[in-house]
């Protein structure tokens, strides 16, 4: 293993424990971490996951089809996009903005950890 990821992994190690202690605490609602506790991952590298799925809360779920939504991450520009495969609409609700939010944030955390450990 490389240092660089070494480094990188040491800072999402660090980010479950503080996120694993807050939500254990209730500071932190478990729909808002930036990381995932059973992958063990920055959310945004596990959020297509069935797991990630829920008809209740409706993430990544579409009522009308009943079909769960389709993730892309652009690691590059930094954007995360929702879209049911059935009818084709686009992120709407409060629990998909959710989603969205938590995987930008996961993305944010996850290039800077990278660029501490270059």
């Amino acid at each position: 293993m490389t240092t660089t990821t070494l480094l990188s992994r040491i800072a999402l190690d660090d980010a479950l424990v503080a996120e694993d202690h807050a939500e254990e605490s209730g500071f932190l609602d478990p729909l808002d971490r930036i990381t995932c506790p059973v992958h063990r991952r920055w959310i945004h590298q596990c959020c297509h996951s069935d797991l990630h799925v829920s008809q209740v809360s409706g993430h990544r779920w579409c009522r009308p089809c009943r079909r769960a939504l389709e993730v892309a991450v652009d690691e590059v520009l930094g954007t995360v996009t929702l879209r049911c495969p059935g009818c084709a609409r686009g992120s709407h609700t409060r629990a998909d903005a959710q989603l969205i939010t938590a995987c930008e944030a996961s993305l944010t955390a996850a290039t800077r950890a990278a660029r501490r450990a270059a």
